[in-house]
């Protein structure tokens, strides 16, 4: 099993290797570094982040987002209903 400090160099290499071929990387909206999407997966007590990666026509990554998936949810982790 794997230690939590190697899963974080992990992503670390990944998103950097992403960012070295020109690939936008956001998080919740913003413009991020690899370092600053590492230290909030390091500093999240709950929650996670879903990934979306958007592809050219050629089916290559354009661009990849991590979006807090419990930012919308309530006391009891369901989804708000907004309008």
């Amino acid at each position: 099993m794997k230690t939590e400090e190697t899963l974080y160099r992990e992503l670390y290499a990944e998103l950097e290797n992403y960012e070295n071929k020109g690939i936008d990387i956001t998080i919740d909206g913003y413009q991020a570094s690899p370092l600053q999407i590492v230290t909030a997966y390091m500093t999240r007590e709950e929650g996670a982040y879903m990934r979306d990666y958007v592809m050219d026509m050629e089916g290559n990554i354009e661009s990849l987002a991590f979006t807090d998936i419990h930012a919308d949810c309530n006391e009891f982790g369901q989804t708000e209903n907004t309008p």
